[in-house]
């Protein structure tokens, strides 16, 4: 009979906790002790698109190696809504599906992937009719034979939570240890754009003939759009190391890249990108000028950002101004650049050191931005649970 009276009384404890948890403990306080739990869970992972009720930052996914970048896959006719669902790339090699309900599973592993400093398995970017076709691109790095490094452009099929069916789409850009670019978006054009590195070698930046140093567009087949203005697949020219792609709300394209590295680090650019233009690298830098090349609309001058991801956010979006969002690497912040008339009039700093190394900055269906962190990558410092996927509400920033 005692046996039973104690056991009786230990019930009451747990249910009377649980009852003062449920009447004093805010929401997402429980809700972040629950998701502790499990390190690969995530806090407030089913999305409400209330961005009043919800916290400034939200950590996603974590525990993550090195990703590089993130796309959202769309929802389907009998959603209604958004999906949420994330494939990430980890630079590796692998491919990871986070679903609405923050579970993490191997959506695909790419074994030509070679993982060597900068390079590896880096863009993707889901097709604008993806509901139709299932494709999804990746840009990824690889060796020849013969030892050479180079970077290729690939589409595979994303069919019950895997991908298959590898085809080259774009072949033989040139590689190297570093300056590799990899970011690879769809356009409002419904073409695909990607940024190239120099791959450690300025001069072929300069020469429209090559896919090194460049930013590129050709169709979602591979083919050269008839309104590329060389006949080939580059699109502008003079770049050092193209990380990040973003539209703006008129259409314009924007890109960051880094600028000069080694002892003389800074000079890390914003520009505004036409078809056909020469940006300059590495003739001019900086406000540097020479006819018939562009400046950039900003760069970082002696300081550095090493600016990688972006994304635009229009005006009146989440309450925030006409803003083009792009990560930080080296300066370890999300950085905001205020664009009016077409100018950078100001570049905000928000995070500074918080999350480290900052590779990715997308915008997700929910109208919030995304970011990973990318201490794993060999430059960083690891903290606790790196590299994650963090949700930042704009509201607060």
């Amino acid at each position: 009979m005692f046996d039973n009276m104690k056991y009786f009384a230990i019930f009451l404890l747990i249910v009377l906790a649980v009852t003062i948890a449920v009447i004093f403990v805010k929401p997402q306080q429980l809700e972040r002790a629950i998701s502790n739990l499990n390190p690969n869970s995530t806090s407030n992972q089913n999305l409400n698109t209330n961005t009043d009720t919800q916290e400034a930052v939200n950590i996603v996914a974590q525990n993550l190696d090195t990703p590089w970048a993130i796309a959202f896959l769309p929802a389907s006719p009998s959603q209604g809504g958004p999906d949420t669902s994330i494939l990430v790339t980890e630079r590796k090699g692998t491919v990871l599906l986070i679903d609405k309900n923050g579970n993490i599973s191997e959506a695909g592993s790419l074994p030509a992937v070679r993982e060597i400093s900068e390079g590896g398995l880096l863009g993707i970017a889901v097709h604008s009719q993806f509901n139709i076709n299932n494709f999804v691109y990746l840009y990824y790095t690889y060796s020849e034979n013969n030892g050479n490094t180079l970077n290729r452009v690939v589409r595979m099929i994303f069919n019950n939570r895997k991908l298959s069916d590898e085809e080259i789409i774009l072949d033989k850009i040139p590689g190297a240890a570093n300056h590799d670019g990899g970011r690879i978006k769809f356009g409002p054009d419904g073409l695909l754009y990607i940024g190239t590195g120099d791959a450690q070698e300025p001069s072929q930046s300069q020469k429209t003939a090559t896919l090194g140093g460049k930013i590129l567009r050709i169709t979602d087949e591979g083919e050269i759009p008839s309104g590329n203005k060389f006949n080939n697949p580059v699109f502008s020219y003079g770049h050092r190391n193209v990380q990040g792609l973003a539209w703006d709300e008129n259409g314009n394209l924007w890109a960051t890249e880094h600028g000069r590295s080694g002892i003389q680090s800074g000079l890390d650019e914003i520009n505004l990108i036409e078809n056909g233009n020469n940006f300059g690298w590495p003739e001019i830098q900086g406000d540097e000028g020479r006819s018939g090349m562009i400046t950039p609309k900003k760069h970082s001058g002696s300081d550095t950002w090493a600016p990688s991801g972006a994304a635009f956010l229009p005006a009146g979006r989440q309450g925030v101004g006409n803003s083009l969002f792009f990560s930080g690497l080296r300066g370890q912040a999300l950085y905001e650049a205020v664009i009016e008339n077409n100018q950078v009039t100001e570049v905000k700093e928000h995070f500074k050191g918080q999350f480290g190394r900052i590779r990715e900055v997308i915008l997700g269906p929910d109208g919030m931005l995304y970011i990973t962190t990318s201490n794993l990558d060999g430059r960083g410092s690891p903290n606790s649970g790196d590299d994650k996927i963090i949700r930042i509400n704009t509201r607060a920033l």
